[in-house]
């Protein structure tokens, strides 16, 4: 099976022949040219080649010329140069021109290796950088930006209640997205070209919030010289997003229950009951059962909102959906700040995908638009390249990857993606394993895969808990 079809663009046909050998020995496709002339017309060839080793050294169209109207022609092939020693400023040349790397002859089979793979992989970070780009692109407005198995799962679960009427809470740390998979469940709806109003419960003094919601008339009380709606007769036929309830006061409770048991409330002030038609979505980072124990929040208000209730994980739970997040934000802002910073760095990405963000998405965030602003700070990150160690728990633990081969280890994005997400489930299912005593039947009834499941991810990261069935 090859590798990728490879040109080699050199006058000397023993480094020709040398490096067909080694190159058809390592699983390429090879084609030879002995000039300029000669790569040119070789390149508009079927099959066309997939990264060229060009001499800069050429008889007729010299080395620079040829990459030049590569650049023009097929903007996109990696081109790795060679020259010999004492011609460094040519190579800045053809760096400069956009060559993806240079070779300085002799070099050595480990070497030309190297610089192939390191070719290759830059190139394969492009297409999907591409791919996430058109995915984004076709996602619009209201879509989640996510590749995860949790998230997806999330993502079918919203669009199956979306057109339903039922109240939806949403439940997850702060930072996590809680309103933007409130405003896909809008978007999805029958009620899509309805208002989406969204009122912050924490934001306001209480008497304030009931006047937000519920709204007022002329006179209700000092200062009310005209008739005010509020923001549930804003969302009628439409959605309502009561953001952090659990900060609503018991009053306030008391009157969101009568809407949702009958679709009515009455203003400040008012003597007659108005009629709404509006969707009730709710998120919170608080735990509602354990305010309901503490009688901090109504019960009877808990099982009205919990009809459907979607918890949203944290971002270090599912680490591979960051480098699209990333790029989301990345093309969100670039344009927007007019920043000069074209693309990530792979450090810097790896960095992010590594990280455990207590802030969540929120917090990645802002620090894709921090690095866009000011690129040279990096120690402006809530993270640096080189301080990347997750801290060993205690008790039995699953190992982990072989070194050099985590988040922060080369490779491309999808690489990169895939060893964090393997990271993070391998994370989730120790957590669960400690919280059950290793009792595994019931860690794999809480992390919802078979028991056979379970055994066989842990053989595969040769665990030795010791525990019960």
């Amino acid at each position: 099976m090859t590798q990728g079809r490879i040109l080699i663009v050199d006058d000397d046909e023993s480094v020709r022949r040398f490096l067909a050998t080694l190159l058809t020995a390592l699983g390429h496709d090879v084609a030879s040219a002995e000039s300029g002339e000669q790569a040119l017309r070789r390149l508009e060839e079927s099959p066309r080649p997939e990264l060229v080793l060009l001499d800069l050294i050429l008889p007729g169209i010299g080395g620079l010329e040829v990459l030049d109207r590569i650049r023009e022609s097929h903007p996109l092939l990696p081109v790795i140069v060679l020259s010999t020693e004492g011609r460094l400023k040519t190579v800045v040349d053809a760096v400069k021109r956009g060559a993806s790397d240079y070779l300085t002859k002799p070099f050595g089979e480990q070497e030309l290796t190297l610089a192939i793979r390191n070719a290759f992989e830059k190139q394969l970070l492009r297409d999907e950088v591409r791919t996430l780009r058109r995915r984004l692109d076709a996602g619009g407005a209201g879509e989640l930006v996510s590749g995860s198995e949790p998230m997806l799962h999330i993502r079918e679960v919203a669009r199956q209640v979306a057109d339903t009427d039922a109240p939806v809470l949403i439940t997850g740390e702060s930072g996590v997205g809680k309103e933007v998979l409130a405003r896909f469940i809008h978007a999805q709806s029958g009620r899509q070209e309805g208002p989406f109003v969204k009122v912050n419960c924490a934001a306001l003094p209480q008497d304030l919030l009931e006047s937000e919601l519920f709204g007022y008339e002329r006179g209700a009380f000092s200062g009310a010289l005209r008739d005010k709606p509020g923001k549930f007769e804003l969302a009628h036929r439409g959605s309502i997003l009561l953001d952090e309830i659990s900060e609503m006061s018991p009053h306030l409770q008391a009157k969101l229950l009568h809407v949702l048991q009958d679709g009515e409330f009455s203003r400040l002030g008012a003597r007659r009951s108005l009629s709404v038609d509006a969707r009730v979505l709710a998120t919170t980072n608080a735990r509602l059962a354990e305010a309901v124990a503490s009688g901090s929040f109504r019960e009877d208000l808990y099982f009205r909102l919990d009809v459907i209730r979607i918890e949203i994980p944290p971002l270090r739970e599912r680490r591979s959906d960051i480098p699209l997040l990333c790029e989301h934000f990345f093309r969100l802002y670039a344009d927007k700040y007019k920043s000069a910073v074209r693309e990530l760095p792979p450090d810097v990405l790896e960095a992010f995908v590594a990280y455990d963000w207590p802030g969540n998405v929120r917090e990645l965030e802002n620090a894709v638009r921090r690095y866009l602003i000011l690129p040279s700070l990096k120690g402006s990150l809530p993270v640096r390249p080189e301080a990347i160690v997750a801290p060993a728990g205690p008790g039995p633990t699953i190992p982990g990857p072989p070194p050099g081969s985590g988040p922060a280890a080369g490779g491309s994005l999808r690489a990169v993606a895939t060893r964090a997400a393997e990271q993070a489930e391998r994370e989730l299912v120790q957590r669960v394993l400690e919280e059950t005593r290793w009792n595994r039947r019931e860690a794999s009834r809480r992390l919802k895969i078979s028991y056979k499941g379970l055994l066989n991810k842990l053989k595969k990261w040769e665990s030795r808990p010791g525990g019960t069935e």
